[in-house]
């Protein structure tokens, strides 16, 4: 089994990536639109960037290429990309730690602004 723990904290960019793919498959541009929706456009990922982080998470187990999703767009392949369970338990485990810390801060008395 896993120890999930040992893979956080996430970097913002993987944890937008996953957030994004937690409904279900996502081409890439979708996911790059989508990132920077979630982040209120902190999170602006390049073609390169978000390719590199795709290459990285199907190499972790953490997503896979979703074949119903796929298809061919303008003679071009197109690849969706979905959360596997491992995946999933992984941003789940992000948010909770994420949860925590503002619970932490909140009982500290910090001033927390939406």
């Amino acid at each position: 089994m896993i120890d999930i723990q040992t893979h956080l904290p996430l970097t913002e960019s993987t944890f937008f990536i996953l957030l994004v793919l937690a409904p279900g498959p996502r081409h890439g541009y979708a996911i790059m639109k989508e990132t920077a929706v979630l982040s209120d456009g902190r999170v602006q990922l390049s073609t390169s960037t978000l390719y590199g982080a795709i290459r990285r998470l199907l190499d972790q187990g953490w997503i896979e290429r979703s074949a119903a999703a796929s298809g061919i767009e303008n003679g071009r392949e197109r690849k969706a990309y979905q959360l596997t369970s491992l995946g999933r338990r992984i941003l789940n485990a992000e948010t909770a730690r994420l949860q925590l810390l503002v619970t932490v801060a909140k009982q500290a008395g910090a001033t927390v602004s939406s």
